[in-house]
């Protein structure tokens, strides 16, 4: 009996015994993105520190950012100063990448201007009668109208600012972080004035970027505050995108494609109705361009259907008609495909709807991916760090993808915990599951609110579920502006690498 002849019957399985299942393993290469003078580098940080923004040298670049600002007079002050601080450089660490600075030689060769005309002030008498407002309900709808109305202010200068920074004084805040009621029409009511503000401030078409007194007045040493230099990163260049510039773009998405976000939120005082409106959060184009859109309400019964909600045939299809149309109108052209992200599987009736919505725009490339975080299967990795960012791994007709892990470009594993992959539940469509999770691992690199090195889910789930925060708290009647710039705010999680 020959050798092969063993191993052919070692290798069959007797009746009823399941076979072990396949699985395949490949890495995929840290995707690079693009800096100013057509220079790519695979490291945000590095490469904006190299060659400065991507639309350095372009009619879009801002050679100067005019700062508005609304606090207390020692919030602004202090402000001013952490500002002035930054603009030449922050120093970093072991473990922090050095801030370039934000001035017309160096970092993001653009230059701040601040003016007395656009200031307005928060006063103590505000703020004392803030704290001897009894309720907290009525405490969190003035403080919300206070600062809107010094926003709306200066938004009707003459020579408005670009962006009003929020330097809001810790003595407001520790009135008005969050608040829970109940409403006779509404039901139990929780909000949280960071959400509200974005949202209420829209109205006015000016950008805001909150600045914390606690950061401002942070020692070097402070716990409850993020190393300056980290600091100084994520607030200057959500700063130059909301000012109008691209920090950096995508190298490798394909040309002509519509990336789409959908996911689900509940308006307010509908937490214990089934009534939930479809958040479209955002369309990107392969350059990283982005809006934002809001879907219509429809009743989801959680008993008799399940807590993940899917949309009909019909209200898929109006749902991607609309962001269609409104990624024409904001594009000035059609997708040539479009791929549609969803954290849940495709029912029947999305999948038909969505496909339907695409041929009457005449789109015919699509793909449909269904993706969302599992722990419940992990690679382990020989040796002394985690899995490799990148990895992919596929389980008999299952795939997943490793956005998280140890990354080789850095030499470092910047996470602080156990790494955990993506798994694509479904994929209906047109490109090899290659290709789409290669698209994945870029669109965790193209988050603007910061310069950290990836999150681990795509943009387009990963913000879609801040946007609905913000969009529940919009009135139905207010239609809420498109543009990406009125949505970002910081975030902070362990799973957004420094």
């Amino acid at each position: 009996m020959t050798r092969n002849h063993h191993k052919e019957r070692r290798s069959k399985t007797t009746p009823g015994q399941l076979r072990p299942p396949r699985v395949k393993a490949e890495y995929l290469d840290e995707p690079s993105v693009g800096f100013g003078g057509g220079r790519e580098h695979v490291d945000q940080k590095m490469g904006i520190t190299l060659f400065g923004p991507q639309s350095l040298e372009q009619q879009r670049h801002p050679e100067s950012v005019k700062l508005g600002f609304v606090g207390s007079g020692q919030s602004i002050g202090s402000a001013r100063e952490w500002i002035d601080s930054c603009l030449h450089g922050v120093e970093g660490d072991a473990d922090h990448f050095r801030f370039p600075g934000f001035s017309e030689e160096l970092g993001f060769f653009s230059n701040i201007q601040c003016g007395n005309d656009w200031v307005d002030t928060i006063t103590q008498h505000e703020l004392d009668t803030l704290e001897k407002t009894r309720l907290y309900k009525d405490r969190f709808a003035l403080a919300l109208g206070m600062v809107a109305d010094k926003v709306r202010l200066l938004s009707r200068k003459d020579r408005p600012p670009d962006i009003v920074i929020l330097a809001l004084p810790d003595e407001l805040l520790k009135h008005c972080q969050t608040v829970d009621y109940v409403d006779p029409t509404l039901g139990t009511v929780h909000r949280d004035f960071r959400l509200a503000l974005k949202a209420e401030l829209m109205k006015y078409q000016v950008p805001t970027q909150i600045l914390l007194q606690r950061t401002t007045e942070a020692t070097p040493h402070s716990r409850q505050v993020d190393h300056k230099s980290k600091c100084a990163w994520n607030f200057f260049t959500g700063l130059y995108f909301k000012a109008g510039g691209v920090p950096w773009v995508p190298l490798s998405l394909r040309p002509g494609t519509c990336y789409v976000g959908v996911s689900f939120y509940r308006p307010i005082g509908s937490l214990q109705s089934s009534n939930i409106r479809a958040s479209l959060a955002q369309a990107f184009d392969e350059h990283g361009e982005g809006l934002v859109l809001r879907g219509p309400e429809f009743v989801w019964d959680e008993k008799e259907q399940g807590r993940s909600p899917h949309l009909s045939h019909t209200q898929a299809g109006e749902l991607l008609s609309k962001v269609l149309k409104q990624y024409e109108d904001w594009m000035g052209q059609k997708p040539s495909r479009v791929v549609v992200h969803k954290s849940s599987r495709f029912w029947d009736g999305e999948r038909v709807g969505f496909a339907e919505a695409l041929k009457q725009t005449g789109v015919s490339h699509y793909d449909f991916v269904s993706v969302h975080s599992t722990s419940e299967l992990r690679l382990l990795r020989a040796g002394k760090y985690p899995v490799l960012r990148g990895t992919y791994f596929t389980l008999s007709d299952i795939h997943f993808l490793y956005t998280t892990g140890f990354i080789p470009a850095r030499n470092a594993y910047p996470y602080g915990h156990v790494p955990s992959p993506l798994q694509v539940a479904d994929h209906i469509g047109d490109s090899a599951i290659q290709d789409i999770l290669k698209e994945i691992l870029v669109l965790t690199k193209m988050n603007w609110n910061s310069a950290g090195f990836a999150i681990s889910q795509p943009i387009t789930l990963r913000f879609s579920r801040l946007v609905g925060d913000i969009l529940k708290e919009i009135p139905a009647d207010r239609e809420p502006l498109p543009q990406f710039k009125f949505y970002i705010r910081p975030w902070r999680a362990p799973i957004d690498a420094e």
